[in-house]
């Protein structure tokens, strides 16, 4: 690939979040979660408000104190205590900024939100995340139009909206109106170490014929060919079999997933798909890892001890302490199953991830969207990148940031991709079907099931979402 890192960055994030637009919704609509307790609306009478000016669009109350909550996972914290909340602070110097960070984001926040204190500004993510189309429907989200037509920090002639890659706002919308800022490209793919790789001879294969005859030169080494952990990463791996689903039948098999259409979990590129997975669970994966947390697979391919694993592209940032120097982390897409294959090779999925909110019944509203405001300027998304090693969609921020080598490859192979990038949705849309496919991959992965149990069961519950009258169901 010719282009430098941050014109091939900028290009691909336009094209992954345009296509993540044009999809449909990025949240997850299932309602209920805090209906039952979140009774409280707020009291707008307590929320502080202050005198709106060029350099305060949002009218913030200069001494309100405002408190952030992020998601300590891939990303860490540091980008918030060291970039994001300094800009703030140095913006409303009377402010007091009160950070906490957690693994277990709806186990902390849930009971607040149903007692009417919320923190103002959240990242919401990981395992335990918060449903975002409860909160939606719960109205706790803070309507985030003002922040997009608000003066961006670095050119008050240009309007936050103008400043991010096309099809940011929209990928962060709900029937239309803006709720949910995503931050972050995020590319999914199998990881390897290039070191690893060029001491044994070793090429990234390209065809199922390659990817299989190379597992077993891997096995043949020593090294455990692949794996992932089945304690809390299984849609690591399902996300590869539907990832190859759509690659052998078309993207039309994951919009149907999607719209919950009868049998679309038993066509035949899913059954494909799952078989040609589940030998290489027979084959090549320790049954050791179903009961290990993804820290301790990830440790292991630190170490050498393991070859390919799934994930997306945080995986490089987050093992940043383990990862031996010269490991090299590289991106390969899912092999091509036949030549009779629906997408080329090089397809994969992508997005926009990575989701931020404000609260619209905190105390402080107006201090969450300028914070939002912040991470939106040229200084924010740059110090981002500077300190997780990931792209952000506001393009300035990534211009002459030579990324290191997982990043820059995850970024070469949405080049490549080109017009071949899909994304998944149901996951985020309907909790029990995606815990649902992470049960019933662990079972195929691990022997228990062959493809057509796997893929009946998941169909099962597939219709069961669908009949259900309680879920509120949405469409691409």
């Amino acid at each position: 690939m010719s282009a430098t890192p941050d014109s091939a960055s900028d290009l691909t994030r336009r094209t992954v979040l345009r296509r993540a637009a044009a999809a449909g919704l990025l949240a997850t609509p299932a309602a209920g979660l805090l209906s039952a307790c979140a009774t409280s609306d707020g009291d707008s009478g307590e929320q502080s408000t202050g005198t709106k000016s060029d350099k305060n669009p949002f009218g913030v109350k200069e001494d309100a104190p405002i408190e952030v909550v992020i998601f300590n996972g891939g990303y860490g914290e540091k980008y918030a205590t060291d970039v994001h909340e300094p800009l703030y602070k140095k913006a409303f110097p009377k402010a007091e900024i009160k950070h906490q960070s957690t693994q277990a984001v709806s186990t902390v926040l849930q009971p607040r939100f149903a007692s009417g204190q919320p923190p103002e500004f959240v990242n919401n993510s990981g395992e335990k995340l918060i449903d975002f189309g409860s909160l939606v429907a719960d109205g706790q989200l803070q309507d985030l139009t003002e922040l997009w037509d608000a003066p961006s920090v670095d050119d008050p002639s240009k309007k936050v909206r103008d400043t991010v890659v096309p099809g940011t706002v929209e990928a962060g919308s709900f029937n239309g109106k803006p709720y949910v800022l995503y931050y972050v490209s995020t590319v999914f793919g199998i990881w390897y170490s290039g070191k690893l790789f060029k001491n044994n001879g070793w090429t990234a294969p390209k065809t199922w014929d390659e990817f299989t005859t190379l597992l077993g030169a891997i096995k043949a080494k020593g090294v455990t060919p692949y794996g992932y952990a089945g304690a809390n990463a299984a849609y690591y791996q399902w996300n590869v079999i539907l990832t190859h689903a759509a690659k052998i039948g078309g993207t039309d098999v994951l919009k149907n997933i999607d719209n919950l259409e009868d049998g679309a979990w038993q066509v035949d590129a899913v059954k494909q798909a799952a078989a040609a997975w589940a030998e290489v669970g027979a084959k090549y994966i320790d049954k050791s890892f179903e009961g290990l947390k993804h820290t301790d697979v990830q440790l292991q391919q630190n170490q050498y001890k393991l070859a390919f694993y799934p994930s997306g592209d945080w995986l490089e940032g987050e093992q940043k302490k383990d990862t031996p120097e010269g490991f090299e982390y590289q991106l390969m897409p899912v092999p091509s199953l036949a030549s009779s294959d629906k997408l080329p090779g090089t397809a994969l999925r992508a997005t926009a991830g990575e989701g931020y909110f404000v609260s619209a019944k905190s105390k402080n509203p107006r201090g969450g969207l300028e914070y939002m405001r912040q991470m939106l300027s040229t200084a924010g998304a740059k110090g981002f990148t500077e300190v997780v090693k990931a792209p952000t969609v506001v393009p300035a921020g990534s211009q002459g940031y030579a990324f290191p080598p997982g990043v820059k490859s995850s970024q070469a192979a949405l080049a490549a991709a080109g017009k071949d990038v899909f994304n998944i949705f149901f996951d985020g849309w309907y909790k029990e079907l995606d815990q649902e496919a992470r049960t019933a991959t662990n079972e195929l992965m691990f022997g228990r099931i062959k493809a057509d149990a796997f893929v009946e069961r998941i169909q099962k519950k597939a219709d069961a979402i669908k009949k259900d009258s309680s879920v509120t169901k949405f469409k691409r």
